[in-house]
């Protein structure tokens, strides 16, 4: 998530949370210092990285009209989550490149993951808002394979694998470099028993704050260099909402945020309805220098009235976002300023988490309602 001109929030705080250093400093990573620098931009994520600044640039790119395929729900496996429906996410205009392809689903029999490290396949279907054009579905787009994947199955109430994510708590250094008002616990992120991973931010007093919700992190599980990284996700909405889906690189505790890198997948602060941003930190263009783009649902239609995928197709000196499989961002050295340093090419591991307040969304006020929701399907990592 970006951090305010002087942190990114989160990232910064990631480090700080779990003892890695987020920013430059002691930042809530895994333990290291809180990031010394990373201006908190506009926004920029809650790591130690910033969420994309104030709103970035849409990008250049026409708007694509022919977006994800509808999807008639989340996954029908064994122990898909059940989706509520496909998002619909045809539009959005196509940001960087402005090329207008979706992705293709390699229509091969799913296998996923399974919580318990082993690999299932599912008797039906993974149906979701990613497939391509030609209707192919599959948990990967055409050319990759299903590395790694949490679909969230498990009792009702439990909290995620533990072989997969760490939860981080607290509120970090400054309110995770952010000025954010949540204390992040444990008990906020629990599975709901139908599939999905459910972070609820609540509005209670806890350990002298007024706010709690949950933040996870693969650091020290699971990292990865390069690949098609989703997660299909039904964010919330509101004055001070701000639920993210991101990266931070893996060495975050020796050279602090911003130098890692970080890559934030989707972002969205509740005031914008309609809109996610896409954007990536590093040495020089972090917080509101961070390369990003915006990317518009199209119609009347907010996204938290559905689940909606999103996505990163990560390569050698590129990285590309998509909403619903539509490619709307694409940035390379080109795009991060002559003479500074792409650290984009190493391995990064996987964040979410739903912050309430920070300097970019500006805090709650009378219209926000609590409590509120963000559902996780999945995250699925894809590699060649």
């Amino acid at each position: 998530m970006r951090q305010p001109a002087t942190l990114h929030l989160g990232f910064a705080l990631v480090l700080l949370a779990c003892g890695n250093s987020k920013g430059g400093g002691s930042a809530p990573g895994t333990g290291g210092a809180s990031a010394t620098g990373g201006a908190v931009g506009t926004g920029g994520m809650q790591g130690t990285g910033g969420v994309p600044a104030s709103g970035g640039s849409t990008g250049a790119g026409g708007t694509q009209g022919s977006g994800g395929v509808t999807g008639t729900g989340g996954k029908t496996g064994t122990g898909g989550g059940g989706g509520t429906g496909g998002a619909t996410g045809t539009g959005g205009s196509t940001a960087g490149s402005g090329s207008t392809g979706t992705i293709a689903r390699d229509a091969s029999p799913d296998v996923n993951i399974g919580n318990d490290g082993g690999v299932k396949t599912d008797t039906g279907p993974v149906v979701d808002t990613a497939s391509g054009a030609d209707g192919a579905s599959g948990p990967c787009p055409a050319g990759w394979s299903l590395t790694w994947s949490d679909e969230f199955d498990g009792a009702s109430g439990a909290n995620a694998d533990s072989n997969k994510w760490v939860y981080e708590t607290g509120n970090g250094s400054g309110g995770w470099g952010n000025s954010e008002l949540e204390y992040y616990r444990s008990q906020n992120g629990v599975l709901d028993g139908n599939g999905n991973l459910v972070i609820t931010a609540k509005q209670e007093t806890y350990s002298g704050f007024n706010y709690t919700s949950a933040r996870l992190k693969t650091q020290g599980k699971s990292t990865w260099t390069y690949g098609h990284i989703e997660s299909r996700i039904k964010i919330p909405y509101g004055q001070g909402v701000w639920p993210a889906f991101w990266l931070l690189g893996d060495d975050i505790n020796t050279v602090s945020w911003p130098g890692c890198g970080e890559v934030d997948v989707m972002e969205n602060i509740g005031k914008e309805p309609t809109k996610v941003h896409g954007t990536m930190h590093g040495p020089n263009y972090s917080g509101g220098a961070g390369p990003t783009a915006t990317y518009t649902l199209p119609g009347s239609g907010k996204f938290a009235d559905d689940f909606h995928v999103f996505a990163i197709e990560w390569e050698a000196s590129v990285i590309r976002w998509y909403v619903d499989g539509t490619l709307y961002s694409t940035k390379t050295p080109a795009d991060i300023g002559s003479g500074n340093t792409w650290v984009f090419d190493k391995p990064f591991f996987i964040l979410l988490n739903f912050a309430v307040g920070g300097g970019w969304p500006g805090n709650p006020d009378s219209t926000t309602t609590f409590p509120q929701t963000m559902t996780v399907d999945y995250v699925r990592v894809c590699q060649r």
